[in-house]
């Protein structure tokens, strides 16, 4: 399920005035530890929630440059990548979500080469 415009408004009073928002997705550490993963186009901002809630932010537990990768997801019995020495678990529908974000890095390697180069 998409996060809810209102789950989107709460980050974005995190974020520098005017900031657009291109990815945002929830995850969790410890299993009691919830975040919001608030990706725009200079920077990682992870947002730690407050206790026991996966939608209502209250600090910025750690900014990270954009050009680091969140990936990749190893997508074994629950979803989980590393980043910032800990690893986080995240539901299965927002893994789609980590590989557009690291695929935006990747510019030229994105895509597959051609199989039919001469054509």
């Amino acid at each position: 399920m998409p996060v809810s415009t209102a789950v989107r408004d709460r980050a974005r009073g995190f974020l520098p005035a005017g900031t657009e928002i291109r990815y945002i997705f929830p995850a969790s550490w410890n299993e009691s530890a919830f975040f919001l993963f608030v990706v725009t186009d200079s920077a990682i901002t992870v947002l730690a929630n407050r206790f026991w809630s996966r939608s209502r932010p209250k600090n910025i537990w750690h900014v990270f440059p954009r050009g680091v990768r969140i990936g990749p997801v190893r997508t074994h019995l629950i979803p989980t990548f590393d980043l910032g020495g800990h690893t986080f678990e995240v539901d299965e529908e927002y893994v789609p979500v980590i590989n557009a974000c690291d695929a935006e890095l990747s510019e030229g390697d994105a895509l597959p080469p051609d199989p039919l180069p001469d054509l």
